[in-house]
């Protein structure tokens, strides 16, 4: 990452511009990961930042949390029998079901991965 900067009276401020190589949007995951770093670990979050791996990391926190998700949304379907057949047959007990896990499952990945360093 080339830090540019800034003259600002007497001081230089440093410009902090993403870095374009990482490949990559940031999604819900990825975005949570971001905000908790920004309001409760201001140091990594800065550290990150300065160093230019931030999108880099919250890429990877993103990529985690989101196989994780889908591993935990396929496994608890499968155990309480959330099925294409239940979908045909009753499509008001399956959404429940579904939002019920959906639910759960980003619980688990908000504090096994987002919320722990």
């Amino acid at each position: 990452m080339n830090i540019t900067y800034e003259k600002c009276g007497d001081y230089l401020i440093p410009n902090l511009i993403p870095d374009p190589e990482t490949e990559g949007a940031l999604r819900k995951f990825g975005l949570m990961r971001k905000s908790y770093l920004e309001n409760h670990k201001r140091g990594i979050y800065s550290g990150l930042l300065l160093s230019g791996k931030l999108k880099e990391h919250l890429l990877m926190i993103q990529e985690q949390a989101e196989e994780r998700f889908d591993l935990l949304v396929e496994q608890m379907a499968k155990k309480e029998g959330v099925t294409e057949q239940l979908k045909a047959q009753n499509q008001m007990l399956w959404v429940q079901k579904t939002n019920s896990i959906w639910a759960r499952a980003e619980e688990i990945v908000r504090e096994e991965i987002i919320y722990t360093l």
